[in-house]
């Protein structure tokens, strides 16, 4: 099994036939474009794409001001390859850059299930004491203005 890894955005198609591999999609309720675009924005600090010949085996993405703050997203490697280092290659890919700039701060949010396989790259879960919290706007519960 022959990998390659580019940092180039993969092609819009073969990204979201990944993404649909998550079960995330319908999720979040997006389009190949619109997803595409998201991923494809100025927001994205880094990216990697992994290859098996032409197919698109894996992705992984950081959002970072550069300097401060850095967010892990998006590591995803479809069913098919999935335990065969991919995911902890574009992870050490991704984690060497952001070190190298010296942005002090890395979060990310992990699927269930899934705490262990960051756990190995020094990532901690946050105390119940201080969890994360996320907004939903299908949710949107916002209190009246003064």
């Amino acid at each position: 099994m022959k990998l390659n890894y580019t940092h180039a955005l993969p092609a819009k198609d073969a990204f979201y036939e990944l993404y649909a591999t998550t079960g995330w999609s319908a999720h979040i309720g997006l389009g190949p474009d619109k997803l595409f675009e998201a991923v494809s924005g100025t927001s994205n600090w880094l990216t990697v794409s992994a290859y098996e010949g032409s197919r698109l085996a894996g992705f992984g993405r950081v959002i970072s001001d550069g300097a401060t703050q850095a967010f892990i997203c998006d590591v995803i490697v479809h069913p098919y390859m999935q335990r065969k280092g991919i995911g902890s290659t574009m992870m050490c890919m991704l984690l060497q850059a952001v070190a190298a700039s010296g942005i002090p701060t890395v979060t990310l949010c992990c699927a269930d299930g899934k705490t262990d396989f960051y756990k190995r790259f020094g990532f901690v879960e946050r105390p119940d004491s201080a969890p994360g919290m996320y907004w939903k706007y299908k949710d949107l519960r916002l209190p009246a203005l003064a």
